[in-house]
């Protein structure tokens, strides 16, 4: 076994290490260690379990501790240590024999098994492998300047001094842990060992990612209990050894650019190992990445449409590598408020019946969500985009984009969001730098033979521009809301237009609640009152009368409402419309069934009775799904089944003839002639 491989006047040595158990040599300013196991072994025979590390550590560890330090994330950095370490402790012998007891399997067996799946886990951290990775990823990232915000940096990395830190970005591409770690190096935080899926393990960049400290997790755990235990054994060796964690907490990478559900299993293994582990605390660091541009969005649309996702293996990574030779702007990172896991859990978390264990789980991983959303920065890409979605195709001239923009970055300063735009957008130049950048992508075209050049979002483009735009949505929707609440009171619909309004903002919260991650209900109150007051702060008032209410409708700027939920409304309607016209007593087998609502929405489109293909998409028609089975319209039935889905159909359809209302009122603040519907009518 050699540390590092050896060095310039090391030949030699090396050629006669048969007749030596160990040598200790120096080369390229590296001590390198060159082993024998077999007569190490020999030599050390009858000394105990913990004889073979306990002769190596004294000979590398404290060398390797000390030019390193324990503030560089801990110690365990040579697998084969780590393994020992683990295996001859207490700790594991006893969870060996308990384990064994309760599957009713022999000790032996399942400690085979566990060493087995410990080597499997187990990174390195090889200096020189790091360098080298570290290298690898500036090249592969090289499209992009990095922007790490400042704002808690010093906090972060002053709480990092004496605890473990548990990096959990939002997940937008390949490149996140290429320009994650570079920027924490560069602030002065320690190489984080990066938890991912085992399918990224394919020669050659594997080995070299498992020696740079990345954790190779199987994707599916589910029934291999012996698994579980040791990733819990292991996650509790990195806590005790301080050694800072990254994963990706949506499991994957967005395919629509707002944030995926947060996938609770990790978070519950880092809990049981918080509470095995003895430590005092650990601290969970949100962390948001937003990228200018990014080349996989087109790829992500296509598997939106029902292609199938692309095995990652060595000639997809090449292939990638290349189109990352174009500049591509920045990357902004940006770090939420940290979380205490013990604060968060509680000392008595483990003996917490299951199922209110799995709700404090849950309420860490939506905190986590709310806490990357509120630092993720409005972008210029994002409000350009927001511009020329939601028309229905129409397409805009540049005095249309900047008339729309303008209360969209006053609504911006008015709300103190976070934001890299300035002064991209504050001059024509500026837009059209945007845009240029657009069309440079395919995303959007421009015709310019007629009196003014005109933009409008290329053919089947939408979901690439829908990308972009979906990477701020997250401040919009309760604006959305707000606006979707003022048309029903404009309606006339509400004997007390305030009480009944808030009710109808928690249905719409209900409705939203799979697509969008909502503070609680106070919170969410609050919210609404406060988007309310930006339009009139004597809004409790004017809600008093239908009347007053339209005014306020007609008067606010911007009317976001469906350039915000109209992707989202009609995928529903069409999921609902669809099992309504389902036999509702045969159950609905959901890959024929997306794949009829993929097929009937291409139809609707040509027919326009959808506005846009953005609709058009698996995650979207997933998601209404499961919105239909919390709704109880899912699962076969009788006549009643029918009637629940006729009723959902419904629903759906008032609140999409209400976004083309906000659809005709938004054309008519920029200047366009077009008779909004009148309230109720849903007709475009």
């Amino acid at each position: 076994m050699h540390a590092c491989g050896p060095g310039r006047g090391a030949g030699r040595r090396w050629r006669d290490r048969a007749a030596w158990p160990h040598r200790v040599a120096r080369g390229m300013g590296r001590v390198v260690m060159i082993v024998d196991l077999g007569k190490l072994r020999g030599r050390l025979a009858g000394r105990g379990a913990g004889a073979l590390p306990g002769f190596l550590r004294p000979h590398g560890a404290p060398a390797r501790d000390r030019a390193e330090g324990r503030a560089q994330g801990g110690q365990g950095q040579i697998p084969f240590l780590v393994c020992e370490d683990i295996i001859r402790s207490a700790r594991y012998r006893s969870g060996v024999r308990e384990l064994a007891d309760r599957l009713e399997r022999p000790p032996d067996d399942v400690d085979r098994r566990a060493r087995t799946y410990l080597r499997e886990m187990v990174a390195g951290r090889n200096r020189l492998v790091l360098d080298v990775w570290e290298r690898f990823g500036a090249y592969v990232s090289r499209a992009y300047r990095t922007d790490l915000a400042r704002a808690r940096v010093d906090e972060v990395r002053r709480l990092g001094r004496g605890h473990t830190l548990v990096f959990l970005p939002s997940h937008r591409s390949y490149l996140d842990p290429l320009v994650l770690r570079p920027a924490l190096l560069r602030h002065g935080f320690p190489p984080n060992h990066v938890l991912s899926g085992i399918n990224l393990s394919f020669w050659p960049l594997g080995p070299l990612m498992r020696r740079s400290g990345y954790v190779f997790i199987r994707r599916s755990l589910a029934g291999d209990e012996i698994y579980k235990w040791v990733l819990r054994q292991y996650l509790g060796h990195l806590l005790r050894d301080r050694a800072n964690l990254e994963w990706y907490v949506e499991g994957g990478r967005t395919r629509t650019g707002k944030l995926r559900p947060p996938r609770y299993g990790l978070l519950t293994y880092l809990a049981e190992a918080f509470h095995d582990s003895g430590v005092d605390d650990a601290y969970i660091v949100p962390v948001s990445i937003v990228y200018d541009r990014l080349y996989e969005v087109g790829e992500m649309e296509e598997e939106a449409r029902g292609s199938a996702k692309k095995p990652e293996n060595l000639s997809v990574a090449v292939r990638y590598i290349k189109a990352q030779g174009r500049r591509r702007g920045q990357v902004h990172l940006a770090f939420g408020e940290p979380l205490s896991v013990a604060a968060e859990l509680g000392g008595d978390w483990a003996t917490l019946p299951p199922a209110r264990r799995r709700r404090a789980i849950q309420r860490l991983g939506i905190e986590v969500m709310h806490r990357i959303d509120s630092v993720t920065p409005v972008t210029a890409m994002g409000l350009v985009t927001l511009c020329l979605l939601g028309l229905g195709g129409r397409a805009l001239t540049v005095t249309e984009i900047r008339a729309t923009l303008a209360p969209l970055l006053g609504y911006v300063r008015d709300r103190r969001l976070p934001s890299v735009v300035a002064p991209r957008l504050q001059d024509v130049g500026g837009v059209e730098r945007v845009l240029d950048v657009l069309i440079a992508d395919g995303v959007i075209t421009c015709y310019a033979k007629g009196t003014d050049p005109v933009y409008q979002v290329a053919e089947n483009q939408e979901l690439v521009a829908a990308f972009y735009r979906n990477n701020i949505i997250h401040f919009l929707v309760n604006r959305a809301v707000t606006e979707l609440v003022l048309q029903a009171a404009a309606e006339g619909h509400y004997p007390d237009p305030v009480t009944d309004g808030w009710q109808e903002a928690l249905r719409l919260r209900a409705l939203l609640e799979f697509e969008f991650f909502f503070d609680d209900k106070r919170t969410f109150r609050h919210r609404i009152q406060s988007e309310l007051a930006l339009m009139d702060e004597q809004w409790t008032e004017v809600l008093r009368s239908p009347h007053a209410a339209e005014e306020l409708l007609e008067r606010i700027r911007p009317h976001l409402a469906h350039r915000v939920l109209a992707s989202y409304l009609e995928a529903y309607l069409l999921v609902a419309e669809r099992l309504a016209a389902h036999p509702s007593h045969e159950p609905v087998e959901e890959r024929a069934f997306l794949t009829d609502c993929l097929d009937t929405g291409r139809q609707l489109l040509m027919q326009q009775r959808i506005t846009s293909s953005e609709s058009l998409s698996l995650e979207l028609f997933t998601t209404g799904l499961r919105l239909a089975r919390h709704r109880g319209v899912l699962d076969p039935g009788g006549e009643q089944v029918t009637d629940r889905r006729i009723a959902f159909a419904r629903e759906l359809e008032t609140l999409v003839g209400r976004l083309r209302r906000s659809r005709a009122l938004a054309l008519r603040d920029i200047g366009v002639t077009a008779s909004p519907p009148s309230a109720g009518s849903g007709q475009p």
